[in-house]
């Protein structure tokens, strides 16, 4: 069955400086090997507009978009997951996801 929605081509990530959330999400993308192209909402008012689009009106960062599909605030394993599935080729090669912490875990047993 052919799709209509295009291959997306490239991970855009809309951040803020000083903004706790945005640095943290970059340097576990950037230990990850994640490439992205980046935009500051302050510098550039049309990519405000654009997570305004994602984020209900808001100016939420991090988002994160790919082929039109937004994510408010992913975390790494989430985005990953979601490049895994829908642009793999976005991963680099030998890409392994990263594992859940020991919160994560913890909670993963608690609501089983």
């Amino acid at each position: 069955m052919a799709t209509d929605t295009p291959t997306p081509t490239q991970i855009d990530l809309y951040w803020r400086p000083g903004c706790g959330f945005c640095s943290s999400l970059r340097g576990q993308l950037d230990a990850l090997g994640i490439e992205r192209v980046e935009h500051n909402i302050w510098d550039e008012p049309d990519k405000a507009a654009v997570v305004r689009e994602h984020a209900n009106g808001n100016e939420t960062v991090p988002t994160v978009v790919v082929g039109g599909v937004g994510m408010v605030n992913p975390s790494p394993r989430d985005l990953a997951a979601h490049l895994a599935t829908h642009a793999p080729h976005l991963l680099p090669d030998g890409f392994e996801a990263p594992q859940p912490g020991a919160v994560e875990r913890a909670i993963g047993k608690i609501f089983r």
